[in-house]
């Protein structure tokens, strides 16, 4: 696979054989590639959640966050995540699930999940789905570097599920 912004490929991609792309990358996240890889001439929609650093967190300004994760059991989670959507969701056609790893500045992208699938409806539940259950599931972990100079580590376990 080709980040087209970087022209390098995102290496740690593991493609299933129904076409579902699970990523555990320190390489920046294009949200076109995440869309063409969850399209399917099957599609009526495809749904991207994209989850972004932000520049404060509690009002307590943040000017970077570092992740970092158990890759083997991520991208394990990832593939069950995508299991659990065929199963619920079986007309859903492809789920594409990347997180970035390392240091992340203000703006960039640390998340991308796409399920391209039928019907808008069966698309936009899935994708939450599958959001909500990497964040709570998934072996990752954020360290939040504040602009007073200090950082704290953070399990994305530990974040609540009726986030705004």
């Amino acid at each position: 696979m080709t980040n087209p912004t970087l022209s390098t490929p995102v290496p740690d991609a593991i493609a299933s054989p129904n076409g579902d792309r699970f990523a555990l990358t320190f390489a920046p996240l294009s949200l076109e590639e995440v869309y063409a890889l969850a399209d399917d001439p099957g599609n009526g929609a495809v749904v991207v959640m994209s989850g972004m650093v932000r520049n404060q967190t509690d009002g307590k300004p943040v000017v970077a966050l570092e992740y970092q994760a158990y890759a083997p059991m991520a991208v394990a989670i990832f593939q069950q995540i995508a299991a659990s959507i065929r199963s619920n969701w079986p007309e859903v056609k492809r789920v594409v699930i990347f997180h970035r790893t390392g240091r992340l500045q203000i703006g960039e992208i640390s998340v991308l999940v796409a399920v391209g699938s039928p019907h808008r409806r069966e698309a936009f539940e899935a994708c939450q789905n599958a959001i909500d259950t990497l964040k709570h599931n998934a072996p990752i972990w954020k360290k939040e570097h504040w602009a007073d100079g200090s950082s704290s580590w953070v399990s994305i376990g530990a974040c609540e599920t009726d986030e705004k």
